[in-house]
């Protein structure tokens, strides 16, 4: 690749291809983007696959026209040229005095090497490029971390080595728990990180070189100056779905790809997506309740995935974090009320602070399961019935009566649930829901899709010990680490977990909990799509649980009985906040 050049543009010294040399000799690349003038400055520094050389515009067209046409302030103050997937705008940080660095990770871009995401090899090389950050001449020895998604979830992973020079990060809906953040929700194959890998990394892997796109800044090749042919490709890269199905409980791969709570003791500002159900927000709740730092704050909004880390809002919260732990600013940062939620009406997101996650004044209340009638109810169920449904099927669905009074629902649910199979397991698909008075669907624009339901929780039968040390009954909290067949027809209590939700119901509106067997749908055929994912976007975006090779027909086929009434009080808790007194 040659030397790194350096050049003044657009009121930033770049150095293109900078070399950060790892502890097995391997050099990734880096881009360096710094104030013009001398000094020693705060370091935001990403890791990740996605090729630094690569616009957000030419990567990811769908997404980034829909954010600028429905968010100018995200392209405001801003040529766009250095704009990148995930990733700051250095042109809205470097003249705050940051500089920014962005590392193409082992094997992706313009760094060589064999791409195995999550591994720790790729968390001990994202310390490497940490230390590194912290003693260059430009630097303050102070590195922050910041990114979206891959370049968040990552920073849960390099926390847990303690980086001397890491000084803050700043976790963007990043899941952190491997298992049951990302591959196996509740036991379930996710099929959404082999098909990402096809969509997203294959395309920009190291050797691509002149079959890969040029950086329209530079002009150099975005995927290195080497062209490899399709097997040496192939031979670089790991098998990463079929790896991911090779280990269907939570033993040392995935363990070895997830966090450790305890050492995390780093300042963060951990942000969720209420609308990320499948990937991101639950992550980011787990960490700021169980890392061990003690200084850590939570923040939670709506709308598409990539959005708020752009907008002024996202970056105004971002600077002030940063501020305070990169400069040491005196910025009121340290007054910043630990808890910032976007809650979510059917029409708006009204900012509101709290102290505490879970919210401390929450109302934990049972709404009842009634096979009767298919009632949701706030009182205990009278008499006993049970009901069938197709054990790979579109469930049933259990509605309450309308709210009296406007109701707001913030925080983790769960679901106790007996059930008894044909068959020697069976898949839950639990999806909370609201409909209008005339029984319209009330879903919203979510991370990814469109049509994304409030909250969403999955198992797998033979899935259901529980882990009693870390599980609570708001959260439950399932070991994964043995199968325990069903006997057909025998009744067995499953506790799930639904992922953390807001949303305030205005009177009049029904709650509704449908048990399913797949995936939720809002519709058949939608015509939703994004250029960087496979599947159109019927109600869970590209977080599917599809592949029949996890699911075959003679194990969960057949019929699932779902029990009610008083020996079996199937019930969903619901987390009803009051107003603040």
């Amino acid at each position: 690749m040659g030397s790194p050049a350096s050049e003044l543009r657009d009121g930033m010294r770049i150095h293109w291809d900078a070399p950060i040399a790892m502890d097995d000799g391997l050099v990734l690349r880096s881009d360096v983007f710094c104030p013009p003038e001398p000094g020693h400055y705060p370091v935001l520094l990403s890791y990740g696959p996605y090729a630094k050389g690569l616009s957000f515009q030419e990567g990811y067209p769908s997404a980034w026209q829909r954010m600028v046409a429905e968010h100018p302030d995200v392209a405001y103050r801003s040529t766009n040229q250095y704009q990148c997937w995930e990733v700051v705008d250095p042109e809205k940080w470097v003249p705050e005095g940051y500089v920014c660095v962005r590392v193409d990770s082992r094997g992706a871009g313009r760094s060589p090497g064999y791409i195995d995401h999550f591994s720790p090899r790729e968390t001990r090389d994202f310390y490497d490029c940490i230390e590194w950050a912290g003693v260059q001449p430009w630097s303050n020895g102070k590195v922050g971390l910041s990114g979206i998604s891959y370049y968040g979830i990552n920073q849960w992973h390099v926390a847990s080595l303690q980086p001397p020079h890491l000084a803050a990060m700043c976790i963007w809906e990043g899941a952190a728990d491997w298992y049951r953040d990302m591959t196996h929700h509740g036991g379930i194959l996710c099929t959404f990180w082999a098909n990402w890998y096809d969509m997203q990394v294959t395309t920009v892997q190291y050797g691509r070189g002149e079959r890969g796109p040029k950086s329209r800044v530079t002009g150099a090749l975005v995927c290195g100056d080497e062209t490899l042919s399709d097997r040496e490709l192939y031979e670089s890269r790991c098998d990463f779905g079929d790896e991911i199905r090779a280990h269907p409980q939570d033993d040392d791969y995935h363990r070895a790809r997830s966090m450790m709570w305890d050492k995390i003791t780093v300042p963060f500002l951990s942000a969720a997506n209420w609308g990320g159900q499948g990937l991101h927000p639950r992550g980011n709740f787990e960490g700021f309740v169980r890392a061990a730092s003690k200084h850590k704050w939570l923040e939670a909004h709506g709308l598409e995935h990539w959005t708020h880390f752009y907008t002024d809002y996202g970056v105004k919260l971002q600077k002030r974090f940063f501020d305070h732990f990169l400069k040491g600013l005196d910025n009121g940062w340290t007054k910043q009320p630990r808890v910032q939620l976007q809650v979510r009406h059917v029409d708006r997101f009204v900012l509101r602070h709290e102290g505490e996650w879970p919210i401390a004044r929450t109302q934990w209340t049972r709404f009842y399961l009634d096979a009767v009638d298919h009632r949701l109810s706030r009182e205990p169920v009278q008499s006993e019935r049970s009901i069938v449904y197709d054990a790979l099927g579109d469930g049933v669905t259990f509605v309450s009566a309308p709210l009296d009074l406007e109701t707001e629902i913030t925080g983790p649910l769960a679901a106790k649930l007996f059930v008894s199979s044909s068959t020697a397991d069976a898949d839950m698909f639990v999806v909370f829901r609201v409909f209008t008075p005339d029984m319209r669907e009330v879903v919203f624009m979510g991370a990814i899709d469109p049509h994304t339901p409030i909250a969403q929780g999955w198992l797998r039968a033979s899935h259901r010990k529980l882990d009693p040390t870390l599980s609570t009954e708001y959260r439950p909290y399932h070991a994964h680490d043995e199968s325990q067949p069903l006997k057909p027809d025998e009744i067995v209590p499953l506790d799930i977990e639904l992922w953390p939700t807001s949303i305030v119901v205005p009177s009049g509106h029904r709650l509704a909990l449908t048990v399913r067997a797949r995936d939720y749908e809002w519709g058949k055929a939608t015509g939703a799509r994004l250029s960087n994912f496979k599947n159109e976007l019927r109600g869970c975006g590209p977080f599917l649980h599809d592949d029949p090779r996890d699911r075959p027909a003679a194990i969960f086929g057949g019929t699932t009985t779902l029990h009610t009434g008083p020996s079996y009080p199937s019930y969903v808790l619901v987390p009803v906040i009051p107003p603040k007194g």
